[in-house]
């Protein structure tokens, strides 16, 4: 089983597919006639990240804080060089999106692996993850 898409509401269409495209490096793509706007977006010649415009805004109150309202946590994606590596740090420093760096520590078979977390508003998150020894300088 693998990982066949990841589909984001987002009141700000615009600015998740900037960051999408621009700094992640996806590609926009054929999408169906559907009644919602929206974009497909392509990594590798397969739709991996579907973006729906927001129609509405959930109703809050005390019983449903929007805390508990459904959302994506976060998407990952993962990058098989240091030099699809390098090339995300590039897009980042030159849009100046703002990320955290971490790793996961080995856990045998798995060796160490490098992530960068960007925060999407709203509320989502973007993990980038690869191989320890990819992101070393």
């Amino acid at each position: 089983m693998q990982l066949d898409h990841a589909t984001i509401v987002t009141a700000d269409l615009d600015a998740a597919w900037r960051f999408f495209v621009d700094v992640a490096g996806l590609t926009e793509g054929p999408r169906p006639p559907v009644s919602v706007d929206g974009y497909w977006l392509y990594a590798d010649g397969r739709a991996v990240v579907h973006l729906i415009r927001a129609t509405s805004t959930p109703a809050t109150s005390a019983a449903t804080p929007a805390s508990a309202a459904p959302r994506i946590d976060h998407v990952a994606f993962r990058l098989d060089s240091a030099t699809e590596w390098q090339a995300l740090l590039a897009r980042l420093g030159a849009t100046g999106v703002e990320y955290q760096r971490a790793q996961v520590p080995p856990m045998a078979p798995q060796r160490a692996e490098a992530q960068i977390f960007v925060a999407l508003a709203p509320g989502v998150v973007v993990e980038f993850v690869t191989a320890l020894h990819h992101a070393q300088p």
